[in-house]
């Protein structure tokens, strides 16, 4: 079966650090981008940065620049979202998605998704 999983969200202060995982299955990640969304409540689902597969994808929110990274582990099968210093307006739900060519980190169709993890920077 064909499936991405995230994991590795949950509470953390603000200042702290999180690191977010995306985990594919029936499938190789190392040929696609994958992106990193977010959903905040009541806010739309935004992008937050692109790592590189066969074709380019280079992208990362003006808000989480200097603050997060994105890096791939491919005998993982895997890429992660480094977060650190962390504020409440981080608090969303953290999607990653694969796509072989996607149009735009500012598009939502991405060929596979994760389920999302939810991360939650409050005192």
């Amino acid at each position: 079966q064909v499936q991405l999983v995230e994991s590795g969200g949950g509470l953390v202060q603000p200042g702290g650090s999180l690191r977010l995982s995306c985990t594919a299955s029936g499938f190789s990640l190392d040929d696609y981008a994958i992106g990193w969304f977010r959903q905040a409540p009541g806010k739309e689902r935004e992008g937050v940065s692109c790592i590189s597969g066969n074709v380019r994808c280079t992208y990362m929110l003006d808000s989480v620049k200097g603050r997060f990274t994105v890096s791939r582990d491919n005998a993982e099968n895997t890429v992660y979202l480094q977060m650190n210093s962390l504020k409440p307006e981080d608090t969303a739900v953290y999607y990653c998605a694969a796509d072989l060519a996607p149009l735009s980190i500012t598009s939502l169709e991405w060929d596979y998704w994760g389920q999302g993890t939810q991360v939650t920077v409050s005192s």
